[in-house]
């Protein structure tokens, strides 16, 4: 794992699509199609504002994975990461096959079938954020380490749903789902290359616990340490609290484990 930190989220943003759409476009060129997994919420806007406006990708041949939804709203629903996916992501590029998870069909047999499609080829590349608790895709501490299934049906703990709440989708804590569908800690491991986007102040106490603390559950993004290619990109807000030394081996580019 490499961290590289940057004065402000728009260059962050800048640098973390170009490393994105250099692998969706080696992926294309290798294997025909590129396999990715789409991560949503307030910390990816400039990131996939910057990616959809860059040349070159054929989106006509990129699969896309849903990494998590609430269970009980409509795709409709400001809060709705189907709605985030197609406004933001969808529209904006013409991707011809997307997986979306449905937060109004039965949440079984959602992730069954996404699940299935999912686990018949390798993902090329997986875009993930880290919670204000640590948490990854909807996995909150303590996450699951073991389970080998593509996809999990999750209880919310209180912190990620005042998070949710803190970013504006919801009008109060009540209206925050308390299930959701979460791709599995296991699944997101075995893409071939993770980019980790996470700026923000209200993340470094996170960031710290994940990328300096214990590889444990109860800090779930911890977890990409022990992954042979992932990036994590910081703002100076969200790196606030790590420490010089932490930095100086990570951004000469040796990974830290």
């Amino acid at each position: 794992m490499v961290i590289k930190r940057f004065n402000d989220k728009h260059e962050m943003a800048k640098a973390a699509a170009g490393e994105a759409a250099g692998a969706l476009r080696k992926a294309i060129k290798d294997k025909g199609r590129a396999r990715i997994i789409a991560a949503t919420g307030a910390a990816q806007f400039e990131f996939l504002e910057t990616l959809t406006g860059l040349p070159g990708i054929d989106w006509k041949k990129v699969e896309m994975f849903h990494l998590d939804e609430y269970i009980g709203i409509s795709a409709s629903h400001p809060a709705s990461f189907c709605r985030f996916l197609q406004e933001r992501l969808i529209q904006k590029t013409g991707i011809s096959t997307c997986h979306l998870l449905s937060g109004e069909q039965d949440p079984a047999d959602v992730i069954r079938s996404a699940g299935k499609a999912l686990q018949s080829a390798p993902i090329d590349v997986a875009f993930v954020g880290v919670g204000e608790n640590g948490h990854l895709a909807f996995n909150d501490p303590p996450a699951d380490f073991e389970t080998e299934e593509p996809y999990l049906i999750v209880t919310l703990d209180e912190a990620c749903r005042r998070q949710q709440l803190g970013e504006g989708w919801f009008a109060t804590l009540d209206d925050v789902p308390r299930k959701a569908m979460s791709m599995s800690v296991r699944q997101i491991l075995k893409a071939e290359k993770i980019i980790c986007i996470v700026p923000d102040s209200r993340k470094a106490n996170a960031v710290k616990a994940c990328f300096e603390g214990s590889i444990c559950p109860q800090a779930p993004a911890s977890i990409l340490r022990e992954h042979e290619d992932t990036t994590v990109y910081l703002d100076k807000n969200s790196a606030a609290l790590l420490s010089p030394d932490t930095l100086a081996q990570n951004l000469s580019g040796e990974p830290k484990t």
